[in-house]
């Protein structure tokens, strides 16, 4: 549902239903959600996800596979192209929006960067991953947060992706990815305050 709601948002956003958006979720249950153009054969232990009732699911977004459950905090951003001349290019969108992430982290405690295309990462280890699906008027821009998700599951349902971005140099999952920690409240209001 929440996957289907992001889509949903953007295409009435699209015919003037709705303005800018800001919406959180989390799931209390694993399931795996595959990027517009991923296969889940490459990207997923399909067979484990079977065995556990993990569905595999797909967003209207690019990007890579993820893993989302417990400790996995996810917002959604429906933004229009005239706030800012930055959101009409895909690479300047995403330096735009989690450049204010960084920020906001900055804010937190946390030394964030910002890794191309689309990553968060602190100490070099990924905290955030994110994907945008863009129509005329509008962009979805959605990510996650890993907060306190038990990195384990990702490495037993996913498999080390078929592309990666060169900061992680191979690393497998237990060695790439790290939680923030800072609880649910903390993590919604560092972001309304970053695009509020």
């Amino acid at each position: 549902m929440n996957v289907a709601l992001d889509e949903i948002l953007l295409l009435k956003a699209e015919r003037g239903e709705i303005e800018e958006t800001v919406r959180f979720w989390k799931s209390d249950e694993y399931f795996v959600v595959l990027g517009r153009g991923s296969k889940a054969e490459e990207d997923c232990h399909v067979d484990r996800c079977a065995l556990d009732e993990v569905k595999i699911l797909r967003r209207i977004s690019g990007g890579g596979t993820v893993l989302q459950g417990p400790g996995c905090f996810n917002y959604s951003l429906i933004l229009s192209y005239q706030t800012d001349g930055e959101l009409c290019g895909v690479n300047s969108s995403y330096r735009y929006i989690l450049g204010k992430i960084v920020k906001a982290l900055d804010g937190e405690g946390f030394s964030a960067s910002f890794l191309p295309v689309s990553d968060l990462a602190v100490g070099g280890k990924k905290i955030s991953g994110n994907a945008q699906a863009r129509k005329k008027k509008y962009l979805l821009h959605h990510g996650t947060f890993l907060d306190s998700m038990d990195i384990s599951a990702i490495n037993k349902y996913l498999k080390h992706p078929p592309k990666e971005p060169g900061y992680r140099e191979g690393r497998a999952h237990g060695d790439f990815l790290t939680n923030t920690g800072m609880g649910w409240s903390r993590f919604k209001k560092m972001i309304l305050e970053a695009f509020l």
